[in-house]
């Protein structure tokens, strides 16, 4: 399984960005998609995601202003980033969870910058 993040870069604080994840390599029947971040000198944190039922789920610091999508046919989860503060400033990462397995899959990292 492989995940490809791509998207990052750097922005005014009230800019927006989209990122983009695509995923390639694995069949599975039950699973989640998300998108977690990393500042420097923090855990990896949750950001936003989508289970297995469909339904969708935000950090609380991100409600109202980030928005997870998929795209089935082109096997690619977004995360548009709108209203982005400096404190948003972190390494971003597209992973995949085989609910079945157990198993987790995590991309490369795109890394998103906001200036005040």
């Amino acid at each position: 399984v492989q995940l490809q993040a791509s998207g990052g870069g750097l922005v005014q604080a009230g800019g927006s960005l989209r990122l983009t994840c695509a995923v390639s390599g694995g069949t599975f029947s039950d699973y989640g998609l998300g998108w977690f971040r990393q500042a420097p000198g923090e855990q990896r944190s949750f950001v936003a995601g989508i289970s297995s039922d469909g339904s969708t789920h935000y950090t609380p610091s991100v409600e109202g202003r980030f928005t997870f999508s998929r795209d089935d046919a082109k096997n690619t989860i977004h995360l548009q980033m709108d209203s982005l503060r400096p404190e948003d400033t972190a390494v971003y990462y597209c992973s995949l969870v085989d609910y079945a397995s157990g198993n987790d899959y995590w991309g490369q990292g795109t890394e998103v910058t906001v200036s005040s």
